[in-house]
């Protein structure tokens, strides 16, 4: 899971932005290991459908929609003949719907549909990339609705994969992906995608700016990702407590309205 790929992010997205250097060692390397790219729908297609995967599968995929996807991440992917996925907060992206909510440079609506020509898989990642999971049950249907719509507008295609804002779902809001049309949707989890956990809540590994070449390798080979991501998992742990309280706090409220 990448996020922005950049020379000189700025500080709200450094952490989790690749250099454009970084970004093309690591293609080269999957390309060196043998693996084969897929995107988000034919992993899922072939899991669903019990078609074989390629041999070594991996899924590269872009989260919000930065400009540097374009610029950096596409003429490497090409170079490649990678497929990949970008999952794109509608509201983000500079154009007509622009909430001004992006946190760096976002890509406009050519450049998603340059990304879709040359084979990026465009994805749902909400409207304006809230925690779905805190949201009531018309806002949440607004964002997902919102964000498809505006998708297959500008594409011509309706989006058939999701990815959850910040990884955060439930399963009311997988339910509600579900109903809005998505085939299958991406969590974080910090773990590798297996079958068993089911076509809507498929986890994935995050690569930032700090990830080095024999970490990244390592996790190419599925080998150290419990301890690379330990800190996080915890971190995910105690947040979840606290937005489950959140939940069960507002219900109680909204109840003795």
């Amino acid at each position: 899971m990448y996020h922005s790929v950049a020379t000189a992010p700025n500080d709200a997205t450094r952490a989790l932005s690749v250099a454009p250097e970084a970004f093309a060692e690591q293609m080269a390397l999957i390309g060196d290991l043998g693996l084969t790219p897929v995107t988000t729908a034919d992993l899922a297609g072939r899991w669903r459908s019990g078609a074989p995967l390629p041999a070594r599968p991996v899924l590269i995929t872009f989260d919000d929609g930065y400009e540097g996807v374009h610029r950096h991440a596409l003429p490497v992917l090409a170079k490649h003949g990678f497929p990949a996925t970008l999952f794109v907060s509608t509201g983000w992206i500079r154009g007509g719907y622009d909430t001004g909510g992006g946190l760096d440079t976002m890509l406009d609506w050519r450049q998603v549909r340059e990304l879709a020509a040359a084979g990026v898989e465009i994805g749902g990642h909400s409207h304006t990339h809230p925690q779905l999971d805190q949201l009531d049950d018309d806002a949440l249907r607004t964002e997902l609705t919102r964000c498809t719509e505006i998708v297959t507008d500008e594409l011509g295609a309706r989006p058939v994969s999701f990815a959850y804002p910040y990884g955060y779902s439930s399963r009311r809001v997988r339910q509600a992906v579900r109903a809005d049309g998505y085939a299958q949707a991406l969590a974080v989890g910090n773990a590798l995608a297996r079958r068993r956990q089911g076509p809507y809540a498929l986890e994935r590994v995050t690569v930032r700016r700090a990830t080095g070449a024999e970490e990244f390798e390592q996790l190419l080979h599925g080998r150290a990702v419990t301890r690379a991501f330990a800190r996080d998992r915890a971190l995910t742990k105690g947040y979840a407590l606290v937005r489950r309280a959140r939940q069960v706090r507002r219900k109680a409220i909204r109840s003795r309205v």
